[in-house]
């Protein structure tokens, strides 16, 4: 089965770092993404541009800056994960450099709709 890892993280905290910083960060990403490969785990995943960079499609059609959420994370990027059951993918998940350096990870199941 697979499973999304999405991440949220505070951005300002990433940004306040040194590039020396943040590079460290975006080799630990690296090296969790070459564990999940080598274990086969791994199906995707992506890095975002910061939440400003966004933008919402509301219902009536109108695009708007966003997003706008009452929380101090956003989501930095996900993961798509195979994982046998869901309390391997909870196990992958701690692993994940989010993780690590207090940020959260939303785990949810991917539903398989076959060819649809």
């Amino acid at each position: 089965m697979q499973y999304a890892l999405f991440l949220f993280e505070d951005e300002s905290t990433f940004f306040s770092l040194s590039e020396d910083e943040q590079m460290a960060i975006v080799q630990e990403h690296m090296a969790f993404s070459e564990e999940l490969q080598a274990a086969g785990a791994y199906v995707t995943g992506v890095a975002l541009e910061p939440a400003e960079t966004a933008r919402c499609l509301k219902a009536k059609g109108d695009i708007e800056d966003g997003p706008f959420a009452d929380t101090k994370e956003q989501m930095g990027g996900v993961y798509v994960i195979n994982a046998g059951s869901m309390a391997e993918a909870e196990a992958w998940a701690r692993k994940c450099p989010v993780h690590k350096s207090g940020g959260t990870i939303e785990i949810r199941p991917v539903p398989d709709y076959g060819n649809a």
